[in-house]
């Protein structure tokens, strides 16, 4: 049978010991994930008819998850995915049940968020720990490319499945089945994946000599060179992401068609979808860095594109604009941080790459929420292209900077053997 070059790439990832597995059990592990502040927005407001409520929830869960996964990565760097991650799991899974309990026996509202907040700050990043077992798995550079194209991939469908499920689940079987589903995903995935020991990354015992306090850089993971710039980077698409929300959700209800927003965001996911496949599917002469910044910059061109829509249909355009670029970007800023980092912090620099993710996230539906309700829907674009304009200056000022830490850490060894 003859193969695309597309097919032969993820083929020839998919057929390494234990590679498919662990992928396949990563994707579960991760779904509730998409759910969950959707989920929690539906239910609250259905229960308790407050979505001023419903998004303070959400957030202080979406926070909670961004802060704790920051100290869970560094413990499984030291102690192991499944040491560390089987038992977080289980306590993030019983906090959620424990919130929908709550919520289902209409208790004061202010009890709500000590279990929304226990179960975002233990529920860790499964993505950032597939992408680390992948590492494991390979060192060559194109396959380590199409891996993270892969893992991208299946992010972005998380995205396009999830908010479409929880909203079917939460509409048409009960207020709280959104909920109930996360949980589910996550105690199957994490059996399924932690139980796979072949293919988890061996603990590396870090050189620090005894009684002498490492320097400052090698505790930070963020002051590393180079580091800290795509981090934020990531930070400020993660403001995308939150912005873009909020306004799709605000310019389709001011359009007497709200029931369209999610169609619109799943969009943006699939679009994102593709582009992350094909661009992982074949291999890029231009230098790393350069890849991530003209990633940045087309980001930042596309999102001016929403200021021009005034119907769903040229939303849904402009937002494969935007989609198309971001899957390539996240995949070429995860490829970065796998050079910059020593292989011994390797899950604590990807899990910071979903922190920069989930914080952008809670700051850009906030900031776009604010600017609504004074200016309108538009104003909420105005916000996205703002965040954008911002990850593109980053970009470019922290380029060369970029190019110096991954030559250095290409040269001496601090990075992955890329």
């Amino acid at each position: 049978m003859c193969q695309t070059p597309a097919v032969r790439a993820y083929r020839e990832i998919l057929i390494l010991p234990g590679a498919w597995q662990f992928s396949s059990a990563g994707l579960l592990a991760r779904s509730g994930g998409a759910m969950m502040g959707l989920g929690i927005v539906l239910m609250v407001s259905a229960i308790y008819g407050s979505y001023g409520l419903a998004g303070a929830l959400a957030a202080s869960n979406a926070v909670s998850w961004a802060l704790g996964t920051a100290t869970l990565s560094n413990l499984v760097d030291r102690y192991g995915q499944r040491r560390v991650m089987y038992p977080a799991t289980i306590v993030s899974a019983s906090a959620l049940s424990v919130l929908v309990v709550f919520a289902m026996l209409q208790l004061p509202a202010w009890t709500l968020f000590v279990p929304a907040i226990i179960s975002g700050a233990t529920g860790g990043a499964p993505g950032a720990l597939v992408r680390a077992r992948w590492n494991n798995t390979t060192n060559d550079p194109n396959q380590l490319h199409t891996a993270y194209a892969l893992e991208s991939t299946l992010d972005e469908v998380t995205f396009v499945v999830g908010p479409v499920l929880a909203t079917a689940l939460s509409t048409g079987v009960h207020p709280a089945a959104g909920l109930i589903a996360p949980v589910v995903f996550a105690l199957v995935g994490a059996h399924l994946l932690y139980s796979q020991r072949a293919t988890e990354p061996p603990i590396m015992r870090r050189p620090d000599e005894p009684g002498v306090k490492p320097p400052l850089w090698r505790r930070l993971v963020l002051l590393r060179p180079g580091v800290g710039a795509v981090v934020a980077v990531n930070l400020l698409i993660g403001c995308v992401f939150g912005s873009i929300d909020v306004a799709v959700v605000a310019a389709a209800t001011d359009w007497g068609v709200r029931s369209a927003s999610g169609l619109v965001l799943a969009v943006f996911s699939l679009a994102s979808a593709l582009a992350g496949f094909y661009y992982g599917s074949r291999s890029w002469s231009p230098p790393l860095v350069t890849l991530f910044f003209w990633g940045v910059a087309a980001m930042f061109a596309a999102t001016g594109m929403l200021l021009l829509a005034n119907s769903v249909l040229l939303l849904c355009l402009a937002g494969m604009l935007v989609g198309l670029t971001i899957a390539p970007t996240l995949i070429n800023g995860n490829s970065l941080i796998g050079r910059l980092v020593t292989r011994d912090r390797l899950t604590e620099g990807l899990s910071w790459m979903g922190t920069g993710i989930g914080v952008g996230v809670a700051i850009g539906a906030s900031v776009s929420g604010q600017v609504i309700d004074s200016t309108g829907y538009h104003g909420g674009f105005i916000a996205v292209v703002g965040f954008a304009t911002l990850a593109a200056l980053i970009a470019l000022l922290g380029s060369r900077g970029l190019r110096r830490a991954v030559q250095a850490s290409s040269f001496g060894g601090s990075g992955q053997a890329h």
